[in-house]
């Protein structure tokens, strides 16, 4: 099988047609009837909303004014009782055990104990969502007809909830403890000093305190070998920070980089001074970057107070992530078992160590002149040489990814969420916290099933692996499928830590940004009932004190440019996205709109412990949200905004919202350019954008015209029994041109199924014209015009994206948002054009960008025009 192809889907209902027997209907005809199988559904649906047996619940939320009409009150109260319905799932208690189970140990991808977790959430998925277990466990090998069967048939054949785990094989590292050193050397060459590399696991922690040894710290994916020199310190090790470093004359060759975490993707700090000559590289967690909770202001560290525990450590990966994601040696194609293995062109070759606070204090104190001293940009060296040695094992590791379906009515439009499984020790923030609201979600998505309930649209739930190691559970399940995923996928929903701090964010494509909103303000806030989530945008942490006046300075800038930007209207505190997380695949590769929420660090909050053994149950429990309120009202937005994507006849995406946007993006590439030579005129690219927003508010009013033509054929059909004349007719129009012989579904929570579909090639001499009339006619044409209008919406996103990718780093092929080349974590937009414009230089390249993203522009103008 061609790893990098989809051959071997399952085919879509007009190719089950064609395949069967090629001398039947037309390709027009094959098309007509999928449409008619829409409208079929979604009469379906509709007609659930007037049954006496539809949901009953004493749960009230604010009516959601469903898609854009302003049309029938019976379908918006279904809806509304179908949300109601889940709200009343999600609980502490349940959210509390959870994390309890989860995060009281640790769970390393490609471990064991990874592999019971992704079985747990296995039998998580089938208990809930009714899935028969069987005596063979649905473990699949990736590429394997059984893996490709369980996704691609979510879209054609699955006519119940499915769950299973796919298995990937990319290449991984482990740290060896006893091989990871630091020394500082004498003038005869002999240790003078050597550094614990230990996290002290106190007693009053008692996950912490038992597991203290069970996970080296070393980085994910790093360069094994040892280095010697003398230490150079580089602040984040961000590119301005090392430009400033050359700029003084500091030569780095064979020097050992000392940098603190932050600001950047912790592998970008590595690739910086690897291509400066450094021989190794220690990254370290500075309490300066604490905010307010800092033992200066008397606050005593973790566990007996809320400041940072000295001896804490932040492992990582430190994969290149602005380069590409993934499997270092399958970039492009999935990570399968026998897959061709590339050397990995997104990994460091240069040695490099986590360090704590307490051991980079004593190279501050010993090697640089004192903490106050050393901590300044000055390129000053270390009065010692010092010797590091990273000791790692690299090879080819399984990771699991746990999977679930839901058909929905429309099967072949499917919306994704999903959530790591795999952490650096525990990870109760990092992912635990992430994977409890995805598990509340799917309680509540169960409660609805088993009552009845089938999404409008399919549901594909993901508990990803390896995402710590650079997103590579997701990165290689989204290789895998792409082309699905691009045919099918409408949006993904990502959680990952749901819950580290007080304030809540979302970064989102444009598209979704009033939708988050809106969900958002339909959950009470955490703890302040009166209010909502979205009100949680402006909290912050309960501490008081001061803090390092160049970290007030970055956080205020940060804080200050969101406002800007939200001035006008404050969905725009929906950001765009970076990268960092499961995300990246769907977005960025593959153009799939795409969310991530959270609850998340202020400077007033106390610190996370990230990635170290104090990432914590007890932490948890103690100081980022006792009573696990947050993880409920996190797991409310994602559930209300997965149903709202999900159960919308019309698609709830604002790409008009999108459109506008634009405009800021190119204000961003001419404010970041100002004074530079090679910035072009960019009105080629401005008159694009104007022709865009012109075809997206032309979409907008088809959008609504298209809703009220669908409920007005809906109203026009009689509500009531399958025994109702009309509805009868339906019925025997059904058997007669669709060849069904068995009778419309009795009972409320069934689906009108299409067993005999290869009986079409019977069918001679029929056109479109003929096939019906009246309100049937008017309600299947409705159909077709919904569904039209959906498909402009879901490849709105898709439009964005260039087969040639962004120069030097080609993975990612979305023109309108990539990580920062330098930055990793956070988004540039416009990244092809930008960097073009102010790292190349080039002006015959910046041209090039400017046609290229007016043509893209142009063109995405064109499809979306109704």
């Amino acid at each position: 099988m061609d790893l990098k192809s989809d051959k071997g889907t399952v085919p879509t209902l007009p190719e089950v047609v064609t395949t069967q027997r090629r001398k039947g209907p037309t390709a027009r005809f094959q098309k007509f009837l999928t449409h008619v199988g829409v409208a079929l559904s979604l009469f379906l649906l509709y007609d659930l909303s007037h049954s006496k047996h539809s949901f009953q619940v004493a749960h009230k939320i604010k009516p959601w004014k469903h898609s854009c009409s302003g049309g029938n009150k019976s379908f918006d109260n279904y809806i509304n009782r179908v949300e109601g319905a889940f709200l009343a799932v999600p609980s502490t208690e349940s959210a509390l055990a959870s994390s309890r189970y989860y995060a009281t140990h640790p769970h390393l991808a490609g471990s064991q104990a990874d592999l019971q977790d992704a079985k747990d959430v296995l039998s998580f998925f089938q208990n809930e969502f009714g899935i028969s277990s069987s005596s063979v466990e649905p473990i699949f090998d990736a590429g394997s007809p059984e893996s490709r069967q369980a996704t691609l048939s979510t879209t054609s054949e699955l006519k119940s909830p499915n769950a299973w785990i796919d298995v990937y094989y990319p290449v991984m590292n482990t740290g060896n403890a006893d091989g990871i050193t630091l020394d500082i050397l004498g003038q005869d060459g002999e240790s003078i000093w050597t550094a614990d590399l230990l996290e002290d696991g106190d007693p009053a922690d008692e996950t912490a305190a038992k597991y203290k040894h069970a996970i080296p710290p070393w980085h994910g994916l790093s360069a094994a070998g040892e280095a010697a020199g003398r230490i150079v310190y580089a602040n984040y090790g961000t590119k301005d920070d090392y430009d400033k470093l050359v700029a003084m004359g500091v030569d780095l060759t064979g020097k050992i980089v000392l940098a603190r975490y932050g600001a950047n993707f912790r592998g970008l700090k590595i690739k910086g001074a690897e291509e400066l000559g450094a021989a190794g590289i220690l990254i370290y967690s500075d309490p300066r970057d604490d905010g307010v909770v800092v033992t200066e202001n008397g606050y005593l560290p973790y566990p007996a107070g809320p400041a940072r525990n000295p001896t804490s450590i932040q492992r990582g990966s430190v994969q290149y992530l602005s380069s590409y994601p993934g499997d270092p040696a399958t970039p492009g194609y999935p990570a399968y078992e026998n897959a061709t293995r590339l050397e990995g062109g997104n990994i460091p070759h240069t040695p490099s160590l986590p360090l704590s606070w307490a051991n980079a204090k004593y190279l501050f104190e010993h090697e640089l002149g004192g903490v106050a001293e050393g901590r300044k940009l000055d390129g000053k060296l270390g009065s010692h040489v010092v010797k590091m040695v990273n000791d790692v094992d690299t090879k080819v590791t399984p990771i699991w990814n746990t999977m679930a379906a839901i058909p929905g009515h429309i099967k072949d439009e499917v919306v994704v969420i999903g959530c790591h499984r795999d952490a650096w020790v525990m990870g109760a923030a990092d992912p635990t916290s992430g994977t409890v609201s995805l598990l509340e979600v799917v309680r509540g998505l169960g409660a609805l099933v088993r009552r009845g309930w089938k999404p409008l649209r399919t549901l594909v739930i993901a508990s990803w692996d390896a995402e710590e190691y650079g997103l590579i559970g997701s990165t290689e399940w989204g290789e895998d499928f792409a082309q699905w995923i691009q045919a099918h996928a409408v949006s993904y929903v990502n959680v990952d830590v749901s819950v580290s701090g007080s304030r809540y964010t979302a970064s989102a494509s444009p598209s979704l940004a009033h939708l988050i909103k809106r969900s958002a303000q339909d959950v009470a806030h955490p703890t302040h009932p009166s209010k909502t989530v979205w009100d949680a945008l402006h909290d912050s942490g309960p501490y008081t004190g001061e803090q390092d006046v160049d970290f007030a300075s970055m956080w205020d800038a940060m804080n200050q440019t969101r406002a800007r930007a939200a001035s006008e209207d404050d969905v725009r505190n929906v950001s765009p996205l970076g990268s960092g997380s499961d995300y990246t695949v769907f977005l960025q590769r593959l153009g799939v709109a795409s969310s991530d929420q959270s609850f998340t660090f202020t400077p007033t909050d106390p610190p996370y412990h990230y990635h170290s053994i104090y990432d914590s149950q007890r932490w948890q429990e103690t100081y980022a949200d006792p009573g696990f309120h947050r993880h409920v009202a996190l797991a409310k937005t994602l559930g209300l905004l997965t149903l709202r994507l999900s159960d919308s006849i019309i698609l709830p995406l604002n790409t008009t919202e999108y459109a506008l946007q634009l405009d800021s993006y190119v204000d961003t590439v001419e404010d970041a350019a100002s004074g530079i030579a090679t910035l072009p005129n960019l009105r080629r690219i401005r008159d694009a954008i104007s022709k865009l927003q012109l075809a997206s508010t032309n979409l907008d009013v088809e959008k609504v015209k298209a809703e009220k033509a669908f409920r007005k054929a809906i109203r026009n059909l009689p509500r009531g029994r399958v025994g109702h004349p009309i509805v009868r007719r339906l019925k025997n129009w059904i058997k007669r041109y669709l060849a069904i012989g068995t009778q419309l579904p009795k009972r409320d929570d069934a689906e009108l199924q299409f067993p005999a579909l290869h009986m079409l090639s019977t069918v001679r001499d029929v056109t479109e014209q003929n096939l019906c009339e009246g309100p049937l006619c008017d309600l299947i044409t409705a159909a077709i015009r919904v569904k039209k209008v959906n498909q402009k919406l879901s490849l709105f996103e898709r439009g964005f994206i260039s087969e040639e990718g962004v120069k030097d780093r080609e993975w990612y092929r979305h023109l309108g948002v990539a990580p920062g080349k330098y930055l990793g974590y956070g988004a540039t937009t416009l990244p092809a054009l930008t960097e073009a414009i102010l790292y190349e230089q080039n002006a015959t390249l910046v041209e090039f960008e400017v046609t290229r993203l007016t043509i893209l522009l142009t063109q995405l103008a064109q499809s979306i025009e109704p």
